[in-house]
């Protein structure tokens, strides 16, 4: 669970959300773009979106893209079981008692606000609902990446 340190921060701030460093950004509310970049650049059969849906009365969504054993989020690459324990235990430090559902995801639903609301408690922003559109920045962001492995 990542928590942004900036000073001042304020998530509905357009302006202070774009200048936060790639990795925050794609942390804090951009998560679904890179997965969608991901899945631009390296879907196949097995890739999947993976929803951390928290339970009700808890926040602290994120969306990963998951294949064979493998995760892929602002991290980088992971063994899925070994981000998704890194990620409950984290939610759980800032949040007491914090649980979430995973559920898999249509893929065209990450760029599309009006697909992402027809799944309950989802609603993601566009590319270009950001104060510049994000598709770029995650495109540039997956090539500090070497290929995933077992793709």
């Amino acid at each position: 669970m990542y928590q942004p340190r900036t000073p001042n921060y304020d998530k509905s701030d357009p302006i202070k959300r774009w200048q936060l460093p790639d990795r925050v950004f794609f942390a804090c509310g951009a998560c679904h773009i890179l997965a969608h970049a991901f899945l631009e650049r390296y879907a196949n059969t097995e890739t999947q979106p993976l929803w951390f849906k928290p339970f009700d009365g808890f926040t602290g969504n994120h969306i990963i893209v998951i294949w064979g054993d493998w995760a892929f989020d602002y991290h980088g690459y992971s063994k899925r079981t070994v981000l998704i324990d890194h990620y409950f235990k984290r939610a759980r430090q800032r949040w007491p008692g914090w649980d979430a559902e995973l559920k898999p995801l249509p893929r065209d639903i990450l760029v599309s606000e009006n697909k992402s609301k027809e799944i309950s408690g989802l609603w993601l922003r566009e590319p270009d609902q950001f104060l510049h559109n994000a598709l770029p920045r995650a495109e540039r962001y997956l090539d500090r990446f070497s290929t995933p492995p077992d793709i």
